[in-house]
């Protein structure tokens, strides 16, 4: 396996690469990850079963996607591909270090340039991709509350459902939506698809860098919403981001509607609590528009 990802570094690089070190690095909640180098470069890879490869696929065309706009740093992909038993993404190494508040400041600046790449297709992606380990549908649509109820949480609801968890108010929930979101206008933005603190960081010389996306075009506030999951991102954040790309009023009531998302897939994922958290979202999201 080493000698054939090896390979396709050199032919991808056009140097010849051998790698003498191979060093186990955290790779995430479902992927293997390594260090490799040759004692003068350094690469890093993510390994998972060859069945996986398509997940791959899209991450590494999202990483390209939203490496190419210039706006904020992610590690530049450098190919894909499957062994006999294994599928792998190469990756350019990147030395991390914890933030400070003007790194931070930069990173909502970065993101809101990023978050104006858009899309005359409407909403969705070139092709499915994965969140975690839970498919990802991104057939596009021009209607962002029609691609939001079907490909999103439609979908998280029928993966809970196959576990055996029921939403009393879930089919209300979904028809509410569309009167829920009257009124507010949504342009299709680049956005990562799982920003939260575990997928954002900063190399040592503080440049913001986030990674491991789940990418498509939506509602940039999908992005802005899950930073505030899980422990959330520092204030000075959101003072950057704010400077260069507002966000619109009612954020606050939208926010947990969109977050409703990634907690159904938590679910899906990892079951435990995040069922209780789900129904308690759900009749926050009802009082909130009563």
């Amino acid at each position: 396996m080493w000698i054939e990802i090896d390979a396709h570094i050199s032919q991808v690089t056009g140097e010849k690469f051998h790698s003498s070190q191979r060093l186990s690095v955290s790779g995430g909640c479902i992927n293997q990850g390594y260090a490799l180098s040759d004692g003068k470069t350094t690469y890093f890879v993510k390994l998972n079963q060859a069945s996986q490869g398509e997940m791959f696929a899209a991450e590494m065309l999202g990483l390209e996607q939203m490496y190419n706009t210039n706006t904020i740093r992610v590690p530049q992909p450098l190919c894909w591909g499957t062994t006999a038993n294994s599928s792998y993404i190469v990756l350019e190494w990147l030395e991390m270090a914890n933030g400070n508040s003007k790194s931070w400041q930069k990173m909502g600046r970065n993101l809101a340039a990023m978050h104006k790449i858009s899309s005359n297709r409407g909403f969705g992606w070139n092709m499915n991709n994965t969140i975690g380990s839970t498919p990802q549908i991104n057939t596009w649509k021009s209607d962002w509350i029609e691609f939001y109820i079907q490909h999103r949480l439609s979908y998280q609801f029928q993966l809970a459902k196959r576990k055996g968890e029921n939403f009393a108010l879930q089919d209300q929930l979904l028809a509410a939506i569309p009167e829920l979101l009257a009124n507010y206008q949504v342009q299709p933005s680049l956005v990562h698809g799982d920003l939260w603190g575990g997928n954002a960081s900063f190399t040592v010389d503080y440049e913001p860098v986030i990674f491991d996306p789940a990418t498509y075009f939506g509602d940039r506030e999908v992005d802005i919403a899950m930073t505030e999951l899980f422990g959330g991102f520092p204030p000075s954040f959101y003072q950057g981001y704010q400077e260069v790309f507002p966000l619109a009023e009612g954020y606050e009531k939208r926010k947990t509607l969109y977050n409703l998302y990634p907690i159904l897939n938590h679910l899906n994922l990892f079951s435990g609590a995040y069922a209780s958290q789900a129904n308690q979202m759900i009749e926050q999201i009802f009082r909130m528009y009563e």
